[in-house]
This record gives C-alpha cells, sequence and structure tokens, in this order.
C-alpha cells in the first residue's frame, strides 16, 4: 500500500489542475448526466452527510466512480451486497453486512481518513477524493484518473483491478472533478461550500443501545478519544439499525 503524500506537497498542484481542467467533448454528455443524477439523489447524500460531516457532493462523486450512482453498489466498492446479508469481498474486505445503502455509506466514510477532513476547498476535495480511491496513481507519476479521467488533466494508465497497472489503459469512467465540475454548474449552491468552510459537525452515533428490544445493555461507553466504532462488525451495526430506525430507513 502507497504511504498517503503530505497535503502540503499536494495542494499547489491539485489547484492547478483545477484551474487548466476542460471536460473532453466526447465526455459532456455523461458527465453532464451523472451531475443531474447525483442533484435527483441529494436528500439521500444528505443523510449520509449529516452522519460523517462529509458534503453531500463528495459522497455523490465518490458514489457515481464507486457505483456509477447506483444504490445498488455500497460506496466503499461498488458491490452489490445490500440486503443480502453478505460482507465485501472486494477491498475493503469484510465490511458489512448493511440493510440500506445509506448504512453502507457511513461505514464507508468512517472507516476511510476522507471522514476526518475539516475543510473542502477544492484542494482537500481532490486530496480525499484521491485518498479514497488509493494513492498508486501518484506512485507512478500519474495525475489520479479517479480525480481527473473525461479531462484534459487525464494522461492514461488505470488499475484495471485491485493492485494491477496497465500503463496504456485509459479510464472509461469520467472523474470525480469531471463531475464535480458539472455539479457546481447545475447547482449553485455547492460553488459556496469548497471555501475553505468546515462542514456542520457529523451527528453522533445513537448511544443508548438498550432501546433495541432484546437487546443486552452495552458495556462501559469509550472514551471519547477512542475511534468511532466499526459499524461493520455486530456492535456497530446495531448502531446502524438504530440509525436507520431513527431516519425511517429501516426496512
Amino acid at each position: 500500500m502507497t504511504t498517503a503524500p503530505p497535503f502540503s506537497g499536494r495542494k499547489d498542484t491539485y489547484e492547478a489542475q483545477w484551474s487548466k481542467m476542460a471536460i473532453r467533448p466526447d465526455r459532456v454528455a455523461s458527465v453532464d448526466r451523472s451531475a443531474r443524477l447525483a442533484i435527483q439523489n441529494k436528500a439521500r447524500y444528505q443523510t449520509v452527510a449529516k452522519f460523517t460531516g462529509v458534503p453531500w457532493f463528495v459522497i455523490a462523486i465518490l458514489h457515481m466512480r464507486e457505483a456509477s450512482g447506483s444504490f445498488a453498489g455500497v460506496l466503499h466498492n461498488g458491490e452489490h451486497i445490500i440486503g443480502t446479508g453478505r460482507k465485501t469481498t472486494l477491498v475493503p474486505k469484510g465490511r458489512g453486512p448493511f440493510s440500506s445503502w445509506e448504512a453502507a455509506a457511513i461505514d464507508a466514510l468512517w472507516q476511510n481518513p476522507i471522514s476526518k477532513n475539516k475543510d473542502w476547498d477544492i484542494a482537500h476535495i481532490c486530496y480525499g477524493a484521491e485518498g479514497y480511491n488509493g494513492w498508486g496513481y501518484a506512485a507512478h507519476g500519474k495525475p489520479s484518473a479517479y480525480l481527473w479521467a473525461g479531462t484534459s488533466i487525464d494522461q492514461g494508465g488505470k488499475y484495471v483491478a485491485d493492485g494491477k497497472w496497465d500503463a496504456n489503459a485509459h479510464d472509461a469512467q469520467n472523474g470525480c472533478m469531471a463531475v464535480l465540475k458539472a455539479i457546481m454548474d447545475l447547482d449553485h449552491s455547492v460553488l459556496e461550500a469548497p471555501a475553505n468552510k468546515a462542514p456542520v459537525a457529523p451527528a453522533p452515533a445513537p448511544a443508548v443501545l438498550t432501546a433495541v428490544p432484546n437487546t443486552p445493555a452495552p458495556a462501559k461507553p469509550a472514551p471519547k478519544s477512542q475511534p468511532k466504532p466499526d459499524v461493520g462488525e455486530t456492535h456497530g451495526g446495531i448502531i446502524i439499525w438504530l440509525i436507520e430506525l431513527t431516519l425511517g430507513l429501516f426496512k
């Protein structure tokens, strides 16, 4: 696994790439479709944003990359495991099971460094999204196709499978930043968001687990300094069940 480079070493590059980025003519229509789909599902992304602090439009662009915007695919890697009782088998492996897309998305974001972001300017969005996918492109000296595919910044090269690099491959999907630009053009409220503003604090996970029928009282609450619960496991699964019940998402 490639170590994450410091943000300070990437900031200027991201800002320069964004300022020069142009969507390729043959991708304009598909980028626009993705952006409109994201806006159509804005409310669902906002639900997850309340629990994670990650802005809805960032969740949307990750979802486009991981699952082409399909709510059948988990935000972790696009696998269709929701409601099946199965866990993920691709990286990250062993997450779940999940009964709703929202529960899976909360887990995916909580267990990834992107949920620790405090700023959501363009450079931080790029850094968070590239890190969400992995730093392999940087190790090859290439702009990340995860961010820039379908734009003038993309130089080719792609991971065609987990850990398998093909220098001659070109990514047929559109990159996160291409879709973000189209979202910003369509929804002007997003223009205010990438401006070094901290997100709204994420909603805490429910602490009173005794509300679940026939569920034993939980152990003494962990200190605040401990990491967020692993929502893919049993205890965390109960927390997500409560989140879904509270939001009217439990089916």
